[in-house]
């Protein structure tokens, strides 16, 4: 695995494990060699993975779209830094480089990132690893309410097995390189 997508809050919460999280999983990336694929910015838990890969000899690319370029929220220090042109492009870009994604913790932002490649996971469009750090049972009820989907008849059991959820860095990392894709149900439930 060469490079992983992490998706995480532009800001660091509201407790100190958040950061520490952010801290421990920029360690794990950069003492495996694993190259961080991230959305550019220098400010939260963002700020805080990208710079602790980088403090260890790890590489960093960023993909941060024209019109978030503010002086105050880009990286000037990464290894490179992609420009997109609108926010699709730059979710297009950061799957296509990456070869498995891990949620942090996060708000609106990072949740419409994780369904989507879980969505395009659902679908076939990638078969990559996608993990959840579950610092302070965050994921806990993300968990909890796809369970109630597939219980209300709107997802199907095998979406469960779309992502991994782990409370420390290294055994999130250690699920995503031993991770073996289960066959999914046909999403509308027809015969193929």
């Amino acid at each position: 695995m060469k490079r992983i997508c992490v998706y995480a809050g532009s800001n660091a919460g509201n407790a100190p494990d958040y950061a520490e999280a952010a801290e421990r999983l920029g360690l794990e990336l950069a003492s495996r060699n694993i190259e961080l694929v991230y959305g550019g910015s220098k400010m939260g838990l963002m700020g805080i993975v990208a710079d602790t890969v980088l403090a260890n000899g790890g590489r960093v690319i960023g993909v941060m779209p024209k019109g978030l370029f503010r002086g105050e929220m880009v990286h000037t220090g990464l290894t490179e830094l992609r420009e997109a042109e609108h926010m699709h492009d730059r979710k297009a870009t950061m799957a296509e480089l990456a070869d498995a994604f891990i949620a942090l913790p996060g708000g609106l932002g990072t949740f419409e990132e994780l369904f989507e490649v879980l969505s395009w996971s659902q679908l076939g469009i990638h078969q990559k690893p996608v993990g959840l750090l579950n610092v302070r049972s965050f994921y806990a009820p993300l968990s909890d309410f796809i369970a109630h989907a597939i219980q209300a008849g709107f997802a199907r059991p095998s979406n469960m097995s779309l992502f991994l959820m782990k409370e420390q860095p290294a055994e999130l990392v250690d699920a995503l390189l031993q991770y073996q894709r289960t066959e999914q149900e046909n999403k509308w439930g027809l015969d193929e």
